[in-house]
């Protein structure tokens, strides 16, 4: 009878939530709160299930299959040119937040412990939301795409690290310190791992796929129990020391620090990409279960209702603000440090993560576990129509944002601009930009380059490159470019409402200047034509057609194939030295 109960619950859980993530996928809604939602329909609403204990088993098992995903596809080449804003920024970023989050939960009334909660909830932002719908809008490798990514990359970092600190159920600064060096511990016998004994093991499981899937989950399970063990195993060995010490050594690590590590080290593999592939189906049906049990285990009080509607109007308008100004701060324009701030306006997946674990520990109470439950509903349902009207939401203040340019200081410095006669001009040095650049080179012409990027600024003003700080979508940037001298104008940035304008500039002041532009979509490029562009780069279709090019070539002669591989890996491994890689959650 156990055996059929346990079935049938697990069955109402995952078809109702099948239900809820078809009907959001349709309402083109996120699905985090669609699950959220499904679960106070089984729980609170209806209680169709009301033993807990097989979903908060499983349930467990799916935080440590995303924190598994999260540690293999974690990618430090993505932060190459936005490496000072992903790492100073970010973790400055996530101490306002929490500092903030700390002193407001304290002003109304929380607990010391539940506001630490509180600042940290605060401090972090949903890369499983954000880097979905950017992906959905292909905006992962636009300079704000890369911004946000590696902010969030480093708020990962300091949630895993927030995880091993709040693994205990009592807080100490030697307790603290002592978590911190078993977290050390565990990531020095996963860097070993990766580097001696199993690129062998692995080489061989590649090889058959059930043998890779049932490697990577069997060091993802050893790593588990490595973390849950690990207090005890130490205890044991220094058992010479007082007792007072070896209480505070004693407990467990949380299995999720053991999972994110197990990712890291298989992450280091080749394999890493067919691991993500073999494993996500997985992590997907146990982390449904997750967020579908902390729906129903939530339980409304009129106590959480003030604090609710304050720390929501703080994460969907304070929280973007100090974005804003932080970017800002760090040299960026107003547009890409706008659209980074309208992305990150939410709670993260790691927050409610945290929560959990906080809620088992007896740190906070079950009415705070269900606030951060509401909060993440209402924030990543709120930052979901932030993203998809980004632009429209800019284009609106725009003209209120022009202070922003005022913090990011004088960027006078960052150009160098030779006369020249003729020009080429090249909006955006991106991996298209960078291909455009060296042919235009090799074709001898006299090129300018204009980026929002002050960091690729920075590094073509080193290398000598004709070049410009500025945003193509503001009309400054452009009233700044001697179009009339344009020879050419190509952009490589695919924004519809940038492109417009580029057209529309050049063409009221030169009309013999050949434009080039990007996009990603076919109706844009038909209305990019219609506005006078002389040719639209569709970068999907450019691949295939190229690849059918080398076809035909090939056929004809086979030294071609042989010379063209040569000069192809050449050309990635410098592509790989600059760090233009295929971003990891793209997969």
């Amino acid at each position: 009878m156990a055996v059929n109960s346990m079935f049938l619950d697990i069955s109402i859980v995952i078809i109702i939530a099948t239900l809820f993530a078809y009907l959001a996928k349709k309402l083109k809604q996120p699905l985090i709160p669609a699950y959220i939602f499904a679960g106070i329909l089984i729980g609170p609403v209806f209680g169709l299930v009301t033993d807990m204990t097989t979903i908060s088993t499983l349930s467990e098992l799916g935080i440590a299959l995303m924190l598994f995903i999260v540690g293999l596809e974690m990618n430090f080449d993505r932060l190459r040119h936005v490496a000072f804003i992903s790492t100073v920024g970010g973790l400055t970023r996530s101490l306002i937040l929490f500092t903030f989050g700390f002193l407001i939960a304290m002003g109304i009334g929380f607990f010391r412990i539940e506001a630490i909660y509180i600042g940290i909830i605060l401090a972090f932002s949903s890369t499983m939301v954000v880097v979905k719908l950017l992906s959905e809008k292909r905006e992962l490798d636009t300079l704000h795409g890369r911004i946000i990514i590696g902010i969030l990359l480093m708020e990962d970092i300091i949630a895993i690290i927030a995880l091993s600190i709040l693994s205990t159920s009592t807080i100490s600064l030697v307790g603290i310190i002592i978590s911190l060096v078993k977290f050390g511990i565990l990531f020095l016998i996963a860097m070993l791992g990766s580097k001696f004994i199993l690129p062998r093991m692995f080489k061989f499981a590649a090889k058959h796929m059930e043998i890779l899937f049932l490697l990577s989950v069997s060091v993802l399970l050893s790593f588990t129990v490595l973390s849950k063990y690990l207090g005890a195993m130490l205890a044991y060995m220094l058992k010479f020391l007082p007792e007072n010490i070896l209480v505070l050594i004693r407990p467990e690590l949380s299995i999720i620090i053991g999972a994110f590590l197990a990712g890291v080290m298989l992450g280091n593999l080749p394999y890493y990409v067919e691991i993500i592939s073999r494993v996500t189906s997985l992590k997907d049906f146990f982390a449904t279960i997750f967020f579908v049990s902390l729906g129903m285990g939530l339980v409304m009080s009129k106590s959480i209702i003030r604090p609710l509607i304050i720390f929501t109007l703080f994460i969907i308008i304070v929280k973007p603000l100090i974005t804003l100004v932080l970017c800002s701060y760090f040299g960026y324009k107003k547009r890409p440090s706008f659209l980074t701030a309208m992305s990150l306006a939410q709670i993260s997946e790691f927050s409610l993560i945290i929560v959990a674990q906080g809620f088992l520990l007896n740190h906070i109470s079950q009415s705070m576990l269900s606030m951060t439950v509401i909060l993440a509903i209402l924030t990543m349902s709120v930052s979901t129509y932030f993203i998809n009207f980004e632009t429209k939401i800019y284009n609106t203040f725009s003209k209120w944002l022009n202070w922003l340019d005022k913090i990011a200081g004088d960027m006078s410095q960052l150009e160098y601009m030779p006369k020249s006669k003729k020009m080429v001009i090249l909006c955006g040095y991106n991996r298209i930009g960078y291909s455009i650049l060296k042919t235009l080179k090799g074709m001898r012409k006299n090129i300018l380059v204009v980026d929002f990027n002050p960091e690729v600024i920075k590094d073509l003003i080193n290398k000598k490159v004709p070049c410009l700080y500025g945003d193509v979508g503001d009309i400054e940037t452009t009233d700044r470019l001697d179009l009339k001298k344009a020879e050419m104008v190509i952009s490589t940035v695919p924004d519809i409402h940038n492109n417009l304008m580029i057209i529309k500039k050049t063409r009221e002041q030169n009309n013999k200047a050949k434009i080039f532009v990007t996009t990603n979509e076919i109706e844009e490029a038909l209305n990019l034509y219609d506005a006078g562009a002389d040719y639209v780069i569709l970068p999907h279709f450019l691949g295939g057609e190229h690849a059918s090019a080398l076809i035909r070539d090939f056929d004809k002669d086979i030294n071609n194939i042989i010379a063209t591989k040569v000069n192809h890996i050449k050309e990635l491994k410098r592509r790989n030295v600059l760090g233009h890689k295929h971003p990891r959650h793209d997969h």
